[in-house]
């Protein structure tokens, strides 16, 4: 004979199993109120009537036992309760999505879709090469491309957004698996007015009173300026944070500071001098992907492109 806490177990289990069912019709609705805290708005993506949104979400609330809404102002505002099943309604929509075109791409492999996430830095040379080349043999293959930091590229990638990422440095997570494409050397960038601009080469501990340039915590640029500076025994003083190395580059060329960046090719901007250090930096690009994850068969195709071209 069963136990009293094992029955309530039971109850539990089989009365959230029935709310689930209730819920699964109106999860768009559920996850667009999630995103927009407007319910007319939310029954305008989902196509629905306001009032009709309205008892679905009055309903659903019934079933839970608690209200998924309240009043706010003019408005409404989501209860705890709804913010959670709002997020967990989100989730379960991408997860569905990434199924359905997993199954659709595996009838039709020759018009799959791949969403590359990559770092900005890449996005001049090393992705359009790496497109190029795949769309010649893959014409019928679509891509979305997606820019961010180090670390966005990599949270999207473990959610499922994104299906491969080119980064630097590579992932020690577990959860990733990657590949090494290339090795890219990096660079002291200085103002060519400053007395560092014409060595021939310079070590990391000469920058201890130097004002740095860098991109924001997150990107790998950052990690790399950040490790370097710690291992020869400081903490960089950081004058300015950006986005984009061009920018970064931009302040550099004013006199605003140095900055660890690769090579700019084919040679150093105006304002710009670049100078080796010593012992050399390079940082490792390569693929990574979702270590556990089923890759349709367009982004298997593209992987094996872009290990096979590295």
């Amino acid at each position: 004979m069963r136990d009293h806490a094992t029955i309530h177990t039971v109850v539990d289990e089989s009365t959230d199993q029935r709310f689930v069912q209730e819920l699964a019709p109106d999860l768009a609705l559920l996850a667009a109120v999630g995103v927009t805290k407007n319910i007319t708005r939310a029954a305008e993506l989902v196509g629905l009537p306001q009032p009709t949104a309205s008892r679905r979400l009055a309903a659903l609330g019934r079933h839970l036992g608690a209200s998924l809404t309240a009043p706010d102002g003019r408005g409404i505002r989501l209860t705890r309760a709804g913010e959670l099943l709002a997020d967990a309604a989100e989730r379960a929509l991408l997860s569905l999505e990434v199924g359905a075109r997993q199954a659709r791409e595996e009838i039709h492999p020759d018009r799959g879709h791949v969403v590359l996430g990559f770092l900005h830095l890449l996005g001049r040379s090393l992705v359009p090469s790496l497109l190029a080349g795949f769309r010649r043999a893959n014409p019928q293959v679509r891509f979305s491309l997606v820019q961010g930091s180090r670390q966005d590229v990599l949270d999207r990638l473990g959610t499922g957004e994104i299906d491969l990422a080119l980064v630097a440095p590579l992932p020690a997570d577990p959860v990733f698996a990657s590949a090494t494409l290339t090795h890219e050397e990096l660079r002291l960038s200085v103002p060519t007015a400053h007395p560092l601009a014409g060595r021939s080469q310079v070590h990391a501990g000469e920058l201890v009173d130097e004002p740095f340039v860098t991109l924001e915590p997150g990107y790998g640029l950052r990690q790399i300026t950040d490790e370097l500076c710690a291992a020869a025994g400081f903490s960089p003083s950081i004058a300015f944070e950006g986005q984009e190395s061009d920018t970064v580059r931009g302040l550099v060329a004013a006199g605003l500071g140095v900055a660890l960046l690769p090579r700019f090719e084919p040679g150093p901007p105006a304002g710009v001098a670049e100078v080796p250090l010593e012992p050399p930096v390079t940082r490792t690009i390569g693929l990574v992907w979702s270590a556990g994850s089923e890759l349709t068969p367009a982004v298997r195709a593209f992987r094996a492109h872009v290990l096979d071209h590295a």
